[in-house]
């Protein structure tokens, strides 16, 4: 004989004492009663069921199905009392918490290795006199290219390179831009004081690079140093006392001729790799040659002192800028810039 939507409905009723009584868990509960009263159960779906019934049983079949529901909606409430005073009951009668048992102790984080090393990097130029200067992310090219001499065809300006912000404005030295150095500080502030003039100016800056040795986002700090006199003697000093700070006074350096738009002459020091001493040829910082980059620098070019209204006849000065990620690297012999960045507290906790 077929299942009628009637005699599904009694089999249904004859068995909810028995269903709600095998019932042990929250988790049971709320399983079965979806499956009865949920919006696929079945009893909801035997009232879809009414076309089936003829138009003289609707009304009683309607009345049965609200009686059930009411009879499901009472052993839902029953088994509910029931599990809440067995959970109860098992709580009082097993084993007693002892309170005597020593507390877990609360873990502490502590300062990332990039915060670690900007904070050395700054203490070290404090020490040596400077100044710290800050300046906003969001730059106009005017002070990220412009003023610091950089032709209009140069290839920094190019988007290979540069993160420009969306604008009305699609060119010319008004051009929002995420700033790709901490130079447009140096800018700033030589247009709000006059000279002497000693800062160091930290922060992030954005270039289109990623490998093991570049980040798209990465920390720089540039320094400058204006007054009369200045010369490379005064460069060359001040960066080795900072590398040997940094690093420890047995650390070998050498500058090399470097181009940069806004210095002349420019140079790069090198320091000695620590993470392989040159000599492993396939170092993935170093590339076997036992030298690696550590910042740019020269003597500021006179047409950067006439964009901000200094007399070049009359003064002098030097610029310098390094990664603060490089410089970590370096410090605690990391292989690849990015683990800096993947917040793996593991790594983080081994340096």
């Amino acid at each position: 004989m077929a299942d009628t939507p009637t005699t599904t409905l009694d089999a249904i009723e004859a068995n909810i004492a028995d269903t709600f009584l095998a019932i042990r868990t929250e988790s049971e509960l709320r399983n079965v009663y979806s499956k009865l009263l949920g919006k696929e159960g079945t009893v909801s779906l035997l009232m879809k069921r009414m076309p089936e019934i003829s138009a003289t049983e609707r009304k009683t079949f309607g009345q049965k199905v609200n009686a059930v529901k009411a009879k499901i909606e009472q052993a839902r409430t029953e088994t509910e009392t029931r599990l809440k005073q067995e959970a109860r009951n098992r709580e009082l009668n097993s084993a007693p918490l002892d309170i005597t048992l020593p507390g877990r102790k609360r873990s502490f984080g502590r300062m990332h290795p990039l915060s670690r090393v900007i904070h050395d990097m700054l203490d070290v130029f404090s020490s040596l006199g400077f100044d710290i200067a800050e300046g906003p992310e969001v730059e106009l090219a005017e002070y990220n290219f412009e003023r610091l001499g950089f032709p209009p065809d140069h290839p920094a300006i190019d988007m290979q390179d540069t993160f420009f912000i969306s604008s009305e404005i699609q060119s010319g030295s008004q051009r929002p831009l995420l700033r790709t150095h901490t130079s447009p500080v140096q800018i700033r502030e030589m247009l709000a004081h006059p000279p002497p003039i000693r800062i160091v100016a930290p922060g992030f800056v954005y270039r289109r690079d990623d490998d093991v040795t570049h980040s798209p986002m990465f920390m720089q700090i540039e320094g400058l140093v204006v007054d009369r006199g200045v010369n490379m003697s005064h460069l060359r000093g001040l960066i080795d006392a900072f590398v040997h700070r940094m690093f420890g006074d047995k650390i070998k350096t050498r500058l090399r001729a470097s181009y940069f738009p806004f210095v002349e002459p420019g140079a790069e020091l090198d320091m000695e790799c620590l993470l392989c001493n040159g000599k492993d040829r396939s170092c993935r910082i170093c590339k076997g040659s036992g030298w690696i980059e550590v910042l740019g620098c020269g003597m500021v070019d006179p047409v950067v002192f006439q964009q901000v209204g200094y007399d070049p006849e009359e003064y002098t000065g030097f610029a310098l800028g390094m990664g603060v990620d490089r410089t970590a690297m370096l410090r605690y012999r990391v292989p690849d810039i990015r683990l800096l960045y993947e917040n793996d507290t593991r790594f983080l906790e081994s340096l």
